[in-house]
């Protein structure tokens, strides 16, 4: 199994996960890493294998889990990278968005709506507040709730009712839809891109 970032997120809460209960199910561990049964039963075959885990057999085809020696060490040093990068994510995003609303300020916006709730969001908060531009409200198509850090929470720019100088996209997972879309409905001219998203300011349109 190669690793890559979200692989690599999934073996630490799964270590986690044994150190804290051996005996909790997989379809309990699925729920709360956010992926499918199997996946957990082939995460756990591969942490196995490394030496990672130890499985212990019970009546009834139950099993238990333990982590081993080898296990507590990689937990250790996945919880380090994964705190480092964290650390490195924050200190980036902070940068980006100081630029943004710097950016802002300088068009002379007075509002914006963020697309995306998401930790960006939280960040553009601060920068908005250092910058006295006033944030109208937070987009995001899985509405959740009424407010986002205490703003007004809609699913569609178009649902937003008040209005706004420009769109800041702050959306991670979906960040070129969220760019297509503002740029499609309101024009590139009134939409800035945080730069450590990686999305060009001419987003091409999805073809079918």
């Amino acid at each position: 199994m190669q690793e890559n970032a979200e692989q690599t997120r999934i073996i630490l809460e799964l270590l986690n996960s044994v150190e804290r209960n051996g005996s909790e199910s997989q379809r309990s561990r699925a729920s709360d890493f956010g992926i499918a049964v199997g996946l957990v039963n082939a995460y756990i075959k591969y942490c196995v294998k490394k030496g990672y885990v130890k499985v212990k057999h019970f009546p009834a085809r139950r099993y238990s889990y333990l982590l081993t020696p080898k296990g507590f060490a990689e937990k250790s040093k996945l919880t380090m990278a994964h705190l480092s990068n964290s650390l490195a994510f924050f200190r980036q995003a902070r940068t980006d968005c100081a630029a943004i609303f710097a950016e802002a300020e300088r068009r002379e916006w007075k509002s914006v709506v963020l697309v995306g709730a998401t930790e960006v969001a939280e960040i553009s908060v601060l920068c908005a507040i250092e910058r006295g531009v006033k944030i109208t409200a937070v987009v995001t198509p899985e509405q959740t709730g009424e407010t986002f850090v205490g703003f007004p929470l809609f699913n569609s720019l178009e649902a937003v009712p008040f209005p706004f100088d420009g769109i800041i996209v702050t959306d991670i997972k979906r960040a070129v839809e969220a760019c297509r879309e503002a740029h499609s409905m309101f024009g590139k001219e009134r939409v800035l891109i945080p730069s450590f998203l990686n999305i060009a300011t001419d987003v091409p349109a999805e073809t079918k």
